[in-house]
């Protein structure tokens, strides 16, 4: 992929002043979005409005045709952008035509959203198998780390433990406070089945996280607490441990010769791919550990859909059925049609 270079500051005043002020105002009434979303809307705006001026006349917003961002997309093409990222620029455009057709329609009656289902989206390319991996992987992959001199190996091995156990995305797992190793065990009675399928009360053990921003729209996105077992306490207390005393309050940090700060979330990116994925022998990356939970949950302990939606926090149960569960099968089932 070419990478397009950064719209600098000159460029942008040189952009049509009506697009540049319904950019800020656009985003500065999305209230519904995220930081992130923002971010990267007005960042793809910012692309946009940028390639008008200097392919389509610097046009006003509202005077653009069907065939201009036609010309946009097969640039984006030519440039070897992926579908996702057309995609993502796609909707940016086409959200913001919505917000004139609505909140300015007196003043452009004829205006109509000139991205249409006309307009293709270019073909998504071949993705990676998606193989979540089983606890008995997940176990080799923790215990392989602790034999290994893999630096910061602990937090590694804390990190995914945390993660597994509450099928949290990688955003949220960086959020996780020290003072988390000061919360007392919660203990409640519940009713699960036992192996004979009655119903039979048991103690579950378990911790509670701080409160914690989750993926979700506006500023705030959705607030959830994530429990957690001693399996995770462990090795969270074992890496403060080896870790030390320092001023930072999270417990997944990265050392810079200016201190100790909280961790990127791109940075797990590269533990998967320079070390999980080695030792696994296949492709690994962070959302991978929500769907393995999600798997475990429901093929390998058995236990309903909507444990593992209420553990993921989905809306609705279809979203964790067709997203994260994934089982390998194979043609037994379909050979009893042929006896």
């Amino acid at each position: 992929m070419k990478k397009i270079p950064p719209v600098t500051e000159e460029e942008w005043l040189l952009c049509n002043e009506f697009n540049r002020n319904l950019r800020d105002e656009f985003i500065e009434n999305s209230t519904e979005l995220s930081p992130k979303s923002l971010d990267s809307y007005r960042s793809n705006l910012t692309i946009w409005f940028n390639w008008v001026r200097q392919h389509c006349d610097n046009k006003r917003q509202v005077d653009i045709k069907p065939r201009d961002y036609l010309r946009f997309q097969n640039w984006l093409v030519n440039l070897d952008h992926s579908p996702a990222d057309i995609s993502n620029k796609r909707s940016a455009i086409s959200s913001l035509n919505n917000y004139i057709i609505v909140y300015y329609e007196d003043d452009f009656p004829t205006f109509r959203n000139f991205i249409s289902k006309a307009i293709k989206k270019p073909e998504p390319r071949l993705v990676n198998e998606k193989k979540p991996p089983t606890i008995a992987e997940m176990q080799m992959l923790c215990e392989a780390i602790e034999n290994s001199d893999v630096k910061d190996k602990y937090m590694k091995i804390a990190w995914l433990k945390f993660s597994w156990e509450t099928g949290c995305r990688r955003a949220e797992s960086i959020q996780l406070l020290k003072s988390i190793v000061n919360q007392e065990p919660i203990t409640r009675m519940v009713k699960v089945k036992d192996e004979n399928g009655n119903l039979v009360e048991r103690e579950a053990v378990y911790y509670m996280t701080h409160t914690i921003r989750c993926k979700g729209r506006g500023k705030t996105g959705k607030l959830r607490k994530f429990k957690f077992s001693d399996y995770s306490m462990d090795a969270i207390k074992k890496w403060l441990e080896v870790r030390g005393e320092d001023d930072c309050e999270y417990v997944f940090v990265t050392k810079t010769a200016s201190g100790v700060k909280q961790l990127a979330p791109e940075t797990l990116n590269q533990w998967c791919a320079n070390t999980f994925s080695k030792i696994l022998g296949r492709r690994f990356h962070p959302h991978l550990i929500r769907a393995a939970r999600a798997t475990s949950i429901v093929v390998e302990e058995g236990k309903s859909v909507e444990a593992a939606q209420k553990l993921l926090g989905h809306a609705s149960s279809e979203v964790t059925k067709s997203h994260y569960i994934v089982r390998d099968t194979d043609d037994d089932e379909a050979d009893e049609l042929f006896t």
